[in-house]
C-alpha cells in the first residue's frame, strides 16, 4: 500500500480505539426477521416481476424497504452503537445470482451504505465527541474456494479465485461512493475467499489512490478451535495478517461462553485492535437463540476486564437489548493495550508455523518437485494424483515443516498440475497443515498457485534478472497475496557465484523491498545460491565456503531477513552416490546452520548425524567444504567408491512391513498396543514374563507402558476412539494370559487409581458410561462398572467396600438428573469424601453447579467427554493438581450459577390462553391428508440387510466422538452398496481412496462386517409396529383417537414463550390435526432384540470393542428403522405420498409430514409413552417395554407420534408456566410435583422449594 494517500477515516478510528472500547451492532437478520415481511416486500416495484422468490434474500430490502433497514440502524445507534453495519451480507454477485438479481450488486452495496452513513451522520452530529462509523460488510459467499462441493472430487472447485476478486471489487466500489467510512470482511470460514477479498479491497485502494480501512473477521465453527476450512486461530491470522486490519477477531456460530478461549488466544497474538461480536448463545434446537442481553453482558464484561477487547458486538440471535447492555458493560472499562510481540516470520498451513531467531532449522520437503524427483516427475506426467499426493504425505511425516511444489518440466502443463495438486493438498489436513513453498520460474505458475492456497505461504522465487521494474511489480503482486518471498541472488548480470556478488545484490534487494514495496523484512527470504562443489574446476572449489560466509554476513547486515537454499545442489557432482551426498548435505548445513541459516529445500529423510559420519569420511567432506587446501576434491574423489558400496538407504516399500518383530519386546508390546494388533501379544506377553521377576511386573511395565501412550495419543486427538477400544482389546487378552500366572504367584498389580462406574436407578443406556471406561483402563485405572439401573444404595455400599479413588455417575434421561441429586445428598449423609464425576446426555455444568454441588462437600465434576475425564481423574486424585483445579471449579460453578440465575430472571412468557389464542393457524381443506388406507394396528419383522441403506453414518460416527464429515473421513468411499463390501469370508471387497482416514475407514468395514454378523447370526433381531387411527382435535391441545376398542387420547403442550416481537405463533403438535374427520399415527421400534445377551457373550470373551460396535449399531438401527417404517406408512400403509425412495432425502427429513419422538422437545413427556402401549399393545407385540421411570428397554428403541399434514412441522414446548401445568395435570392425571421432575428443561419457572429445575443444556 506504498505511496497511498494516508486514511483520516483510519486515524480517526485508531483514535477512538486507543481511548475506549469501541461497540458494534447485533444482528441484522434477526431484526429484519422481527418485522414477519412477506414476498411482496421483498419484491416491491423494481422486483415485481422475477421469476424467482426472493423473501430471505435481505440484501434486496435496502432497495424495496430502506425505511425498515433505516429503523434497525437507528435502534442499534440508540442502543448504543459506535460502528453499525451495512445491510449488505450476501450482496456480491454470487449469491445474488441465486435470486438472479446479481446485476444489482453495485447498487445494492451503494443504497446500503447510503442508508447506514444517513443514520450514523445524524447521531454524529447530535454528538460530536462521539463520532459514529460505517462498517461496509462484505460477507463469506455461500461457495468455499478451499474446499470441494463434491465429495468424491477433492480437487473440484465451484469457484474461483478470480471470481472472488471480481465480485468483491464491485462491492467494495458500492459501499465506499455509498458512504462506507470502512470495510468489514466477516464471518469468515474459508481464509481463501477472505485473501480474494482483500485482494480486491487493495485493488480498489491502488485504484482510487487511497487507504481503505479494513476489519478482518472469522468465524470459529465448533469445539475443535478451527474454521471451516481447517485453520486454528493463529493459522488463520498468519493468513491474514499481510492486510494491516483496523481490527481482527471473531463472530458467529458460536455464543460467548465457546468463544471466550479463541478470544483470548487472538487477543494474544494480535498486532493490532481486536474485535468480537459472537451470536446470543449456541442455537436451540429449532434455530433460535436463548441468551438473553443480561446474560451476554456477564461474558462481555468479564472479557472487558481481562483485557481481551476493542471491538465489541452481537451476531445471529442479538437485539438492541444486547447491544446496549454490551455498551452498558464497557462503558467505564479501558481497551485492550496491543502486545508488542517479536518479529517473526510466520507462516501457515492449517496450522501456524513462527519462525523467529530462536527457531531450529526449518526443514523444507524437496520431493514434491519434478525437477528433484523422477518417481515425482512420472507421477505428474503420468496424471496420477492420488499418488503423488502420498509423496507430499511421506514428507510431512519424515519432519517436513515446509513443502516445496514445482511442476516446471517441458512435457508438463505447469499451471494446470499446479493447481490440481494444490487443490488436492487442501483436502488432506496431514498435509495441509504445513505452509506451501509455490516454486516456479514461470510468474504465471506462480500466481496460479497463490491463488489456491489459504495459508500463508512462500513464493520460490522472484530476482532482480529482467530488471528492477519487473521485481518491484511481482513483489508488490506477491505482497498483496500475503506471501513470504524467496528472493535469489541474481540481477541483470547474472548470478551471484562469489562472497562479494552474494553480498551486493541482496542488500540492493532488500533496500528495494523494505523502502519501495513495504515489504517486511522478516518475510524476505534470500536465496545466496548454493553452487556444486568437487566439481573439479578450480573456481568452482570456494563456491561452498562463499555461501557460508555470505550468511553470516547477510544476517549481520540485513535485519530480520532469512536465508535459504536448495541443500542437494553442493553433492551435484555425487550424484549416483547417495551415502556420500547425504554426508555432504549434513557437514554442509552444520556450518550454515552455524552461522545461521534459517531454512533449507532438503530430503529430510536423508541427512545423516553429523556425528555418526565416519571420521575419515567427515574429515574429506570438511575440507572440500570449507576448501582447506588444494587437492581435496581428489582426496574424496579418491574414497567416493568405499561409500557408494554402502548402498542406499531407501527401502523396499512393497514388501509388508514386519520390521516392528525384530524390535524388543517392550517396543512389540507397545507397537501392538497402539495399532491394535492381537496376533503377536500372547507369545511376546510370555516372553516378557521369562524376562520378569513377576507376571504383575509385565502389567505394570511394558503393558502399562504401552497403554500411556495410546492415552497420550488419545488425548492428543492423533488416535481415535475405535482405536482406543482396540488398543483395550489388547491389554485384556494380554492380562487374561497374564492372569493364572499372577493367581500362582499371588500378587497383585498397582494402578493410578480406583474407579467406580454406575448408570443411576432409573436409567438402562450405559454406553457413554462403557465408552469412559474404557478410556479410563487405558489410562490405568481400575475400574468396577456396576452396570445400569444401580440403586443409590448399592453404589455407596460397593464405594465403601472396594474403597474406590472416584464415583463416576451416567445418566441419559431428565429423571436421572434427580436421582443424581438424591445419589450426592446420600453421600454426604454417610460422611463419604470420594470425588464425584457426572456425564452423561441430560447432564450440564449449570445442573452440576446449581443443584449437585450444594448437595455434596466434596468435588463433583461435570464430564462431558471421555478424554476430558482422564484429564479430570488425574485432577481428583493427585495431591499436587487437587486445590488449584477444585478452587478453578468452584469459580466456574459460581460463574454458572449467575449465567442461570439471569437466565430465569429475564424469561419472557405469555398466558396458557394466550398461546393457545397464538395457536398455528392452517387451512385444512389444502393441508390435511386423506384418511389413511390401513386403519388399525400392525407388526413388522424387519431384517439388518433391509435397513443398512438408511443408516445415519454422521450420527454413527459421532457417537464415536469423530466430529468430522464422515464423508470426509470416508474419502468418498461408497455408502451405496454397504452390504457387498465385505465377501462371506469377512474380506474386503471394495478399495480404501487414499485420501481417506486409515482409522475411520477401518470402523467402517468393521461395523460393515459386524452388521452381517448379526444377520447370519442372529445376533440382533428388529421389529416395529405401527398404527393408524381416525382422529380429531378436541380443545386446543388434546386428539381423540377412534378405534375398534374405544376413544383413546394423546394429550399435548404449547410453548408459552412470548414470541409476539418475531410474530410467531405459540406451536403444539395438536394444531396439526382438524376438529373432525382427520387421522394420526404411532409406531415404536424394538432394534434390542438379543440385544443383551450378544453383549453379554463378547464382554464374556473379553471383546470389548465388538461389544461396543454392536450396541452402537443397534441404537442407529433403531433410527434406521423408524425412517424405513415412516417411508413405508408415507407411502403404502397410509398412502398420501408417492415419494420415490431416496435415502439421502428421507434421512434429511425432505418429505411430507412429521414423526416426533416421546421425550424430544416436541412432545417432551415421557410419560405420554404410556398412551401408545396401551393403544399398540407394544410390549406385546415386540417385547419392548417401559420401565419405572417411563424410558424404553431395550434402549436400542424408538417411539413417536405420526402427522401428515403438509403444514406439519416439529414445535418447541418451552417455557412451560404454571397456568399450563395445572391444566396439563387435570388432562393426564399426572400430579404436578410429578410433572415438574418430568419436565424441567422445559419450565419457564422455578418450582417451589427447589432452587433449580432445569438443567442448562
Amino acid at each position: 500500500m506504498k505511496n497511498l494517500r494516508e486514511s483520516t477515516l483510519k486515524a480517526a478510528i485508531e483514535k477512538e480505539l486507543a481511548e475506549r472500547i469501541l461497540v458494534l451492532d447485533g444482528a441484522m437478520g434477526t431484526m429484519i426477521q422481527s418485522y414477519g415481511l412477506t414476498e411482496q416486500d421483498y419484491r416491491g416495484e423494481i422486483f415485481k416481476d422475477s421469476e424467482c422468490d426472493l423473501k430471505g434474500c435481505n440484501d434486496l430490502l435496502c432497495l424495496t424497504r430502506p425505511e425498515v433497514i433505516s429503523s434497525i440502524h437507528q435502534a442499534y445507534l440508540d442502543a448504543g452503537a459506535d460502528i453499525i453495519e451495512t445491510n449488505s451480507f450476501n450482496a456480491t454477485p454470487i449469491p445474488l445470482s441465486d435470486y438472479n438479481v446479481s446485476e444489482h450488486t453495485y447498487e445494492i452495496n451503494k443504497t446500503s451504505a447510503v442508508l447506514a452513513k444517513k443514520a450514523a451522520a445524524a447521531m454524529t452530529e447530535k454528538t460530536p465527541d462521539k463520532p459514529r462509523f460505517v462498517a461496509g460488510v462484505l460477507g463469506p459467499t455461500n461457495r468455499t474456494c478451499s474446499i470441494s462441493p463434491d465429495v468424491n472430487d477433492p480437487g473440484a472447485r465451484n469457484v474461483t479465485f478470480d471470481d472472488l476478486v471480481e465480485g468483491y471489487a464491485l462491492a467494495t466500489e458500492g459501499l465506499l461512493d455509498g458512504g462506507a467510512d470502512l470495510i468489514i470482511i466477516e464471518t469468515i470460514f474459508d481464509t481463501l475467499n477472505a485473501k480474494a477479498a482483500v485482494y480486491a479491497v487493495e485493488s480498489v485502494s491502488e485504484k482510487r489512490g487511497i487507504e481503505i480501512p479494513v476489519m478482518i473477521s472469522g468465524t470459529i465453527t465448533d469445539a475443535s478451535g478451527r474454521t471451516l476450512s481447517g485453520q486454528t486461530v493463529e493459522a488463520f491470522y498468519n493468513s491474514l495478517r499481510h492486510a494491516r486490519p483496523v481490527s481482527f477477531g471473531f463472530n458467529c456460530a458460536l455464543g460467548p461462553a465457546e468463544l471466550e478461549p479463541y478470544v483470548a488466544e487472538i487477543s494474544s497474538i494480535c498486532e493490532t485492535f481486536v474485535s468480537v461480536h459472537p451470536n446470543a448463545g449456541l442455537p436451540n434446537a429449532f434455530g433460535g437463540y436463548d441468551l438473553t442481553a443480561e446474560q451476554m453482558q456477564v461474558y462481555i464484561r468479564k472479557w472487558a476486564e481481562s483485557g481481551y477487547l476493542n471491538i465489541v458486538g452481537g451476531c445471529c440471535g442479538t437485539t438492541p437489548a444486547h447491544i446496549k447492555s454490551i455498551a452498558e458493560a464497557v462503558n467505564s472499562l479501558p481497551p485492550r493495550k496491543i502486545p508488542e510481540l517479536p518479529v517473526a516470520c510466520r507462516l501457515s498451513g492449517l496450522e501456524s508455523l513462527n519462525i523467529t531467531p530462536e527457531s531450529l532449522f526449518i526443514n523444507v520437503g524437496e520431493r514434491t518437485n519434478v525437477t528433484g524427483s523422477a518417481r515425482f516427475r512420472r507421477l505428474i506426467k503420468e496424471e496420477k494424483f492420488d499418488e503423488a499426493i502420498e509423496v507430499a504425505r511421506v514428507q510431512v511425516e519424515n519432519g517436513a515443516q515446509i513443502i516445496d511444489i514445482n511442476m516446471d518440466e517441458g512435457m508438463i502443463d505447469a499451471k494446470s498440475s499446479m493447481i490440481k495438486y494444490l487443490n488436492l493438498i487442501a483436502s488432506e489436513p496431514e498435509i495441509s497443515k504445513v505452509p506451501i513453498m509455490i516454486d516456479s520460474s514461470k510468474w504465471e505458475v506462480i500466481e496460479a498457485g497463490l491463488k489456491c492456497v489459504q495459508g500463508k505461504g512462500i513464493v520460490n522465487s522472484i530476482s532482480m534478472k529482467e530488471g528492477v521494474e519487473k521485481f518491484l511489480d511481482h513483489a508488490r503482486v506477491v505482497r498483496r497475496y500475503g506471501a513470504a518471498v524467496v528472493v535469489m541472488a541474481f540481477d541483470e548480470v547474472g548470478q551471484a557465484d562469489t562472497y562479494d556478488r552474494k553480498i551486493e545484490i541482496c542488500t540492493r534487494a532488500y533496500k528495494l523491498l523494505t523502502e519501495e514495496v513495504g515489504f517486511p523484512p522478516e518475510d524476505i527470504i534470500f536465496d545466496p545460491n548454493i553452487f556444486a562443489v568437487a566439481t573439479g574446476i578450480e573456481e568452482h572449489d570456494n563456491y561452498a565456503l562463499d555461501f557460508i560466509n555470505a550468511v553470516k554476513t547477510i544476517k549481520e547486515t540485513l535485519p530480520h531477513a532469512m536465508i535459504s537454499g536448495g541443500v542437494s545442489n553442493v553433492s551435484f557432482s555425487f550424484r549416483g552416490n547417495e551415502p556420500l551426498r547425504q554426508a555432504i548435505h549434513t557437514v554442509f548445513l552444520y556450518y550454515t546452520i552455524k552461522n545461521g541459516m534459517d531454512m533449507g529445500i532438503v530430503n529430510a529423510g536423508q541427512l545423516s548425524v553429523y556425528d555418526d559420519i565416519p571420521k575419515e569420511l567427515r574429515d574429506k567432506v570438511e575440507a572440500v567444504i570449507l576448501n582447506t587446501h588444494k587437492g581435496a576434491t581428489d582426496e574424496l574423489l579418491a574414497i567416493a567408491e568405499k561409500y557408494r558400496a554402502g548402498g542406499s538407504l531407501k527401502k523396499d516399500e512393497s514388501q509388508i512391513d514386519l520390521s516392528w518383530r525384530n524390535e524388543p519386546v517392550e517396543k512389540r508390546i507397545e507397537y501392538a498396543l497402539v495399532k491394535g494388533v492381537t496376533e503377536y501379544i500372547d507369545q511376546d506377553v510370555e516372553e516378557a514374563r521369562l524376562k520378569a521377576t513377576s507376571p504383575v511386573e509385565v502389567i505394570e511395565g511394558p503393558l502399562m507402558a504401552g497403554m500411556n501412550v495410546v492415552g497420550d495419543l488419545f488425548g492428543e486427538g492423533k488416535m481415535f476412539l475405535p482405536q482406543v477400544v482396540k488398543s483395550a482389546r489388547v491389554m485384556k487378552k494380554a492380562v487374561s494370559y497374564l492372569e493364572p500366572f499372577i493367581k500362582q504367584s499371588k500378587s497383585g498389580s498397582g494402578s493410578n487409581g480406583k474407579i467406580l462406574m454406575a448408570t443411576v436407578k432409573g436409567d438402562v443406556h450405559d454406553i457413554g458410561k462403557n465408552i469412559v471406561s474404557v478410556v479410563l483402563q487405558c489410562n490405568n485405572y481400575e475400574i468396577i462398572d456396576l452396570g445400569v439401573m444401580v440403586p443409590c444404595e448399592k453404589i455407596i455400599e460397593t464405594a465403601i467396600k472396594e474403597k474406590v479413588d472416584l464415583i463416576g455417575l451416567s445418566g441419559l434421561i431428565t429423571p436421572s438428573l434427580d436421582e443424581m441429586v438424591h445419589v450426592a445428598q446420600e453421600l454426604e449423609k454417610a460422611g463419604l469424601k470420594i470425588p464425584v464425576m457426572i456425564g452423561g446426555a441430560t447432564t450440564s455444568k449449570a445442573h452440576t453447579a446449581v443443584k449437585l454441588e450444594k448437595e455434596y462437600s466434596a468435588p463433583i465434576v461435570y464430564v462431558n467427554n471421555a478424554s476430558r475425564g482422564v484429564t479430570i481423574a488425574q485432577s481428583l486424585l493427585s495431591k499436587e493438581l487437587k486445590p488449584a483445579f477444585v478452587r478453578k471449579l468452584k469459580e466456574e460453578y459460581a460463574f454458572a450459577r449467575h449465567i442461570h440465575e439471569l437466565k430465569y430472571s429475564k424469561i419472557q412468557t405469555v398466558s396458557f390462553a394466550e398461546a393457545n389464542a397464538n395457536a398455528v393457524r392452517t387451512d385444512f381443506t389444502v393441508t390435511k391428508a386423506p384418511l389413511p388406507k390401513f386403519l388399525g394396528v400392525k407388526v413388522l419383522d424387519l431384517s439388518v440387510s433391509e435397513l443398512i441403506r438408511f443408516i445415519d453414518w454422521q450420527a454413527y460416527y459421532r457417537s464415536w466422538e469423530y466430529k468430522q464429515d464422515y464423508r470426509k473421513l470416508l474419502g468418498g468411499l461408497s455408502i451405496d452398496t454397504e452390504a457387498d463390501l465385505i465377501n462371506e469370508n469377512g474380506e474386503k471387497t471394495s478399495s480404501v481412496p487414499e485420501n481417506a482416514s486409515e482409522p475411520a475407514v477401518s470402523l467402517y468395514f468393521d461395523s460393515v462386517k459386524m452388521l452381517k454378523r448379526m444377520e447370519s447370526e442372529n445376533l440382533l433381531g428388529i421389529k416395529a409396529v405401527f398404527g393408524l387411527f381416525k382422529a380429531h382435535r378436541e380443545g386446543f391441545n388434546d386428539v381423540v383417537l377412534e378405534t375398534e376398542d374405544g376413544e383413546y387420547r394423546f394429550n399435548f403442550l404449547r410453548d408459552q414463550r412470548d414470541l409476539s416481537s418475531r410474530q410467531q405463533a405459540n406451536g403444539s403438535l395438536a394444531d396439526f390435526i382438524d376438529v373432525c374427520d382427520d387421522a394420526v399415527g404411532a409406531m415404536a421400534i424394538n432394534a434390542g432384540i438379543n440385544l443383551e445377551d450378544t453383549v453379554r457373550k463378547f464382554n464374556d470373551e473379553g471383546d470389548i470393542y465388538s461389544s461396543m460396535l454392536v450396541q452402537n449399531l443397534s441404537y442407529r438401527l433403531a433410527e434406521a428403522a423408524s425412517a424405513y417404517v415412516h417411508y413405508l406408512i408415507r407411502t403404502e400403509y397410509w398412502g398420501y405420498s408417492s415419494e420415490p425412495l431416496n435415502v439421502d432425502d428421507i434421512l434429511s427429513g425432505k418429505f411430507v409430514g412429521i414423526r416426533p419422538a416421546i421425550g424430544y422437545p416436541s412432545c417432551p413427556d415421557h410419560k405420554a409413552k404410556l398412551a401408545l402401549w396401551d393403544v399398540m399393545k407394544v410390549e406385546e407385540n415386540i417385547g419392548l417395554r417401559i420401565t419405572d421411570g417411563y424410558m424404553m428397554s431395550p434402549v436400542s428403541a424408538v417411539c413417536a407420534y405420526i402427522f401428515a399434514n403438509s403444514d406439519a412441522k416439529y414445535v418447541s414446548n418451552e417455557c412451560i408456566m404454571p397456568d399450563q401445568l395445572e391444566d396439563y395435570s387435570g388432562r393426564t392425571g399426572t400430579e404436578i410435583a410429578e410433572l415438574e421432575k418430568l419436565l424441567r428443561n422445559h419450565l419457564g419457572y422455578i418450582p417451589e422449594g427447589a432452587e433449580s429445575n432445569e438443567d442448562g443444556s
